[in-house]
């Protein structure tokens, strides 16, 4: 029996559709340094991890995974946590070396579910369908015996029927039924999301893989479990939950605008960034803005060292000052949509 999603393409879809494809577009065309690929990649990865493991209750901080990413140790650290998280940039590696492959059978399921889950399941092996019911909330998924069938005909899904639909569409469709199968007896909810990214790359959609679509959910986790709900108490109706995905994916997709803006110049010449730049203008796109002395401090760098940093960017009008001499402070100078 063939999967088949029911799902209505309402006005506000198509509208939201429509304005990701524009975000999605100016991105691509954009003016952005080879250099700085790699570093709007390895922000994207700290961004994912640290929400997507957050969705599940993991208390490290963003900085902190950040570190983890870069390969520091992090102190006081639970070591779960701490393994949740290298699992999750194991498992995202693995995406991304596949992120052309055009069949996705069985095993690549298992393989990303070991790196995910292996060492921080509750219950359950890392790599294997569960054998075991589980209850996820006031939702009692399929029983054990139904998991590999209805995973085989979401994966037939999947590789021959999503390619007629949007990414867009086929993601979020793809992110709810991993989810209601919940075929692991752990870790689904990472998997599922590194699923519908999978999908996204598979697509082409994220190119360079850098657009943290996970920090969407996490920033309201109460909303995203209450969709996931929403869907089954519609009968399985996929029509809202595409529109809530879409309104995520569009969010993100801004985001990553702005972010991109950021690193052009007024002039439109390439500003190739040292990696403490990088951190100052992560600083002031997070925060809205910084004092001289927070700068210097958050950075763990000297006053005069700050200076140097910011002043290229002052001249490229990638950063400017605000306010009195003792009360100014640096921003991201705002630009115009183009």
């Amino acid at each position: 029996m063939a999967y088949v999603p029911a799902f209505s393409i309402t006005p506000e879809l198509l509208l939201k559709v429509e304005e990701i494809a524009s975000f999605r577009e100016r991105i691509q065309g954009a003016t952005i340094t080879p250099a700085w690929i790699p570093a709007l990649q390895k922000d994207s990865r700290s961004r994912n991890g640290h929400a997507s493991t957050a969705i599940e209750g993991n208390p490290l901080t963003l900085e902190q995974v950040r570190n983890l990413e870069s390969g520091h140790e992090i102190p006081e650290t639970q070591p779960r946590a701490k393994r949740e998280i290298l699992n999750y940039f194991a498992s995202l590696r693995y995406v991304e070396k596949r992120a052309k492959k055009t069949r996705i059978v069985h095993e690549d399921l298992f393989e990303l579910h070991r790196l995910m889950a292996v060492g921080v399941m509750d219950q359950g092996d890392a790599g294997r369908y569960r054998s075991i019911p589980v209850r996820v909330g006031k939702h009692f998924p399929p029983p054990p015996q139904e998991v590999s069938g209805l995973m085989f005909e979401l994966l037939e899904w999947w590789n021959r029927e999503s390619v007629k639909l949007s990414p867009v569409l086929s993601s979020a469709i793809l992110h709810y039924r991993f989810e209601a199968i919940h075929p692991f007896a752990d870790g689904n909810g990472r998997t599922g999301r590194a699923l519908a990214l999978w999908e996204l790359f598979r697509r082409g959609f994220d190119t360079h893989h850098i657009f943290s679509v996970d920090e969407f959910y996490w920033e309201n986790r109460p909303e995203y479990y209450r969709q996931l709900d929403a869907v089954r108490k519609a009968g399985e109706d996929l029509t809202a939950w595409l529109e809530y995905v879409a309104e995520g994916l569009r969010q993100t997709l801004q985001r990553t605008w702005l972010r991109v803006q950021s690193l052009n110049t007024e002039s439109g010449a390439r500003l190739v960034l040292k990696p403490k730049q990088e951190e100052l203008l992560n600083l002031l796109r997070d925060s809205g803005g910084a004092e001289p002395q927070l700068i210097w401090k958050s950075l763990g760098i000297s006053r005069q060292w700050a200076m140097d940093l910011l002043h290229p960017l002052l001249e490229a009008g990638v950063v400017e000052r605000i306010g009195g001499k003792k009360t100014g402070r640096y921003i991201l100078k705002p630009r115009a949509r183009s």
